[in-house]
């Protein structure tokens, strides 16, 4: 995902995982993870859409592990601060815990 905010630039790659199942709805749960972040924080800000692509980005990792929305309905909120957080340290951003 690419990311420009004025003079500003952030690119952060698809978080690599062993393996696929089925990338079916990926776009999707990442799209609709970043727009509902962006909705629930209000903030439009550069560092605030950094977090939204993040958090886009570990949502959609679990969707292609199953077929549809399978996994999606499976997760628990450790898992996904932890794909999270393993994604953050991919793309070496500071995160500051609000």
């Amino acid at each position: 995902t690419l990311l420009f905010y004025k003079n500003k630039i952030f690119f952060a790659p698809a978080l690599p995982l062993e393996e696929i199942f089925d990338p079916t709805g990926s776009g999707d749960a990442f799209s609709g993870s970043f727009i509902g972040y962006l909705a629930k924080t209000k903030n439009l800000y550069f560092d605030n859409m950094k977090r939204a692509i993040i958090y886009g980005s570990a949502i959609s990792s679990f969707c292609v592990e199953k077929f549809g929305i399978q996994r999606l309905q499976e997760i628990t909120n450790e898992e996904l601060n932890q794909r999270f957080m393993d994604h953050i340290e991919l793309v070496h951003f500071d995160y500051i815990i609000d």
